[in-house]
């Protein structure tokens, strides 16, 4: 059920158009801007869009503007199915990971304890109105968030969506993180 529904969201944002992906672009930005929890951050790691994700490149250069430090994922290059956190800046070297997707070059001088961080955004493929998320299935936020989950300790995290990726109901497994806040073009849906 879960790759079905994983499969049916993903060709849906695929099939956006550019005109479409722009307008929810900006309109998600004005969602974030409204978000008194980003206006009170200071370190916020968010992703770079690929496979159809809603634009986060307005949201970066935002943040950026507000004077803002913006952290990006890094796959873990020891511990399988980890993620660290990059500082990013525009003049971040860059290369792609294993999965076509860019990243900083891995510098531990702009590393970031999770700890360190106020707020994720998370990226997912699905929501539904209790907010569980859908990911990839790789389980790399779900284990990046898991003291979240578990204590509400760490960074908190928030979720980054089109209008369509949202469904229904989605089938829960135990390692599931449900996020207390998914921003989209049209909505702030809190938990």
């Amino acid at each position: 059920m879960r790759t079905t529904i994983r499969k049916k969201i993903r060709e849906q944002r695929r099939s956006l158009s550019s005109l479409q992906q722009q307008q929810s672009a900006k309109r998600l930005l004005r969602q974030c801007q409204q978000f008194d929890l980003l206006a009170d951050a200071q370190h916020i790691a968010i992703y770079l869009s690929a496979d159809g994700e809603i634009d986060t490149k307005p949201i970066i250069e935002w943040l950026w503007q507000q004077n803002k430090n913006v952290y990006l994922p890094v796959i873990h290059p020891f511990t399988a199915g980890h993620l660290l956190f990059l500082h990013y800046t525009p003049n971040t070297i860059m290369h792609d990971n294993q999965y076509g997707i860019a990243e900083p070059k891995l510098d531990v001088t702009t590393l970031i304890p999770i700890s360190k961080l106020d707020l994720i955004a998370t990226p997912l493929v699905a929501f539904d109105s209790t907010g569980q998320r859908l990911g990839m299935g790789g389980g790399y936020y779900d284990r990046t968030l898991s003291q979240w989950h578990q204590h509400q300790q760490g960074p908190r995290p928030f979720g980054l969506a089109h209008d369509c990726q949202q469904v229904e109901s989605l089938p829960c497994e135990s390692w599931d993180v449900p996020l207390p806040d998914i921003l989209t073009p049209s909505k702030h849906w809190q938990w």
